[in-house]
């Protein structure tokens, strides 16, 4: 199964003293708005996103159809075909893609330990 591009997308309190710090680790603004208190940091091929206020914890983060650079893919499996096989393991959703949509969707699972897993397909 193939999900996509991987970051962590970080809940931050203070999403200044967040960049600041990650960019002292090697990571540089790659994307969003910090005005709108979201970021999408950069390290090589190491991406996270700091996320001021949006949600509670902190969320693994896939996204079908792109690679690391944000870049649409040629070929890749679409987020409600993913959808589809993993409800067909068993895996129980907390939100559903419309599987009668098409384009960008998302859904969202939790693992065994309560740890939330978002994929998000923006093409």
């Amino acid at each position: 199964m193939e999900l996509g591009n991987f970051s962590v997308s970080l809940a931050v309190k203070d999403i200044e003293a967040s960049k600041q710090f990650y960019q002292k680790l090697g990571f540089k603004v790659f994307g969003g708005e910090q005005s709108q208190n979201w970021l999408i940091l950069k390290n090589g091929n190491h991406v996270i996103g700091l996320f001021q206020g949006m949600f509670e914890k902190n969320i693994l983060t896939f996204n079908p159809g792109w690679d690391s650079n944000a870049q649409q893919l040629k070929e890749f499996t679409d987020v409600r075909e993913l959808q589809r096989q993993l409800k067909a393991q068993g895996v129980g959703m907390i939100t559903e893609a419309d599987e009668r949509s098409t384009g960008p969707a998302s859904f969202m699972i939790a693992d065994p330990d309560g740890n939330t897993i978002l994929v998000d397909q923006h093409v």
